[in-house]
């Protein structure tokens, strides 16, 4: 029997095996398609709700010394912005989300208007809450509007022109696309998702039949049969890639399916047609190489299943790593970039959301690296399975 007979006969057994198991091969298949789609855009759609309702709604402003500047309470309660009364703890309000911003007015603001001086006002917050940034930003520019305002009529009062104090006339031009502004939160979500599906979606299967017919002993039989160890790793491998590509092109069905369905917002975000949807599968495959590869790689030194599955946690971790690390330090878009495992990855999947194009070079690059780091796990899951200890479990 030739090498690739074997491989497809190993990969035949591996996938009719796995069939036999309905609920994981459920599980396997639709956990992403079903949980992802639904994840984003119900986070969405709660955040955009959120951000409505702050932005449109009038607003309650917990106020101290208030009674010191009714002119600047009137003006911005003409901008939804309404005075309550601060608790007494206002510190351990704001820092326990009660409140998501106040305001304290000085004591010497009466004193201090009256003789032209700046008068002080204080925005008090907690700026490492999420939540607080619409509400704190509408009382920011409240402020800066009445600032203006009475800084102009100030000097309309001395016979000077308020175009004096504006030795500037600042404006800006975004050449961000509308594509790429939408697509700014899936930025973060997208490519870790998607990486993580590609990564780990052959894990059971890859798992099951390495660690686990290890420790039922039913590999040894396979093993004694005289096909090459490189086609029996292939086999498993192949089987493994075949599950993931089914998961991962469920999961872009589903987040097209998404798309289609919302009225909006996110779904104006998600670039799902036909020619992107198959870039992002091209770009993925390399991913699930490495992760099927690596992953048979440390299943095969494993005893049991649940030695085998010790190894998830870090695995999970790796695909995040890039997004984590460019939402703290933001890097530019370099060709060197598009070698390194998962970071390359989340820069072509950037470039795809953002409706960006993508240079030969940089699939060369990207597409070389990918398959080479596979094939190099690959070459050592072979040799791994050279070793006649494999096939002694316990």
């Amino acid at each position: 029997m030739s090498s690739f007979a074997t491989l497809l006969t190993v990969m035949r057994k591996e996938l009719r095996d796995l069939s036999r198991d309905r609920r994981t091969l459920a599980l396997t298949l639709l956990l992403g398609p079903l949980l992802y789609p639904v994840l984003i855009l119900g986070m969405s759609k709660l955040a955009e709700s959120r951000v409505k309702t702050q932005i449109e709604q009038p607003l309650e402003i917990p106020m101290i010394g208030g009674e010191h500047a009714p002119n600047l309470v009137r003006f911005l309660a003409a901008q939804g912005l309404n005075a309550t009364e601060a608790p007494k703890d206002l510190t351990d309000a704001i820092r326990s989300q009660r409140i998501d911003v106040a305001l304290r007015i000085s004591p010497a603001f009466g004193k201090d208007w009256s003789e032209g001086r700046p008068a002080l006002v204080e925005i008090i917050k907690d700026s490492t809450r999420r939540a607080a940034d619409v509400p704190s930003s509408r009382l920011e520019a409240a402020l800066g509007g009445y600032s203006q305002q009475v800084g102009a009529l100030r000097l309309l009062a001395r016979g000077i022109d308020p175009q004096v104090a504006r030795p500037l006339d600042v404006a800006a031009q975004d050449l961000a696309t509308a594509e790429a502004k939408r697509g700014m939160m899936l930025s973060v979500l997208l490519p870790i998702l998607l990486t993580i599906t590609s990564f780990l979606g052959g894990a059971y299967l890859v798992m099951d039949t390495t660690a686990g017919e290890r420790e039922r002993q039913s590999l040894e039989p396979l093993l004694a049969t005289p096909a090459p160890r490189s086609a029996i790793v292939s086999g498993k491998i192949a089987a493994a890639c075949a599950v993931g590509v089914a998961s991962l092109l469920l999961t872009l069905a589903a987040f097209k399916i998404s798309a289609q369905l919302s009225s909006g917002g996110v779904g104006r975000q998600l670039n799902m047609g036909f020619l992107p949807m198959l870039q992002m599968l091209l770009i993925m495959l390399p991913m699930l190489f490495i992760g099927t590869s690596l992953l048979t790689f440390l299943s095969a030194a494993a005893k049991s299943m649940k030695e085998a599955q010790s190894h998830m946690t870090w695995l999970m971790l790796l695909p995040m790593l890039p997004g984590y690390a460019l939402m703290v330090y933001p890097i530019k878009s370099e060709l060197w970039q598009f070698a390194v495992p998962f970071l390359a990855q989340n820069q072509m999947l950037l470039k795809i959301i953002r409706h960006e194009a993508i240079s030969p070079q940089m699939w060369a690059v990207y597409l070389g690296a990918g398959f080479g780091l596979a094939a190099l796990f690959w070459y050592a899951a072979v040799r791994r399975y050279h070793q006649e200890r494999l096939a002694i479990s316990g």
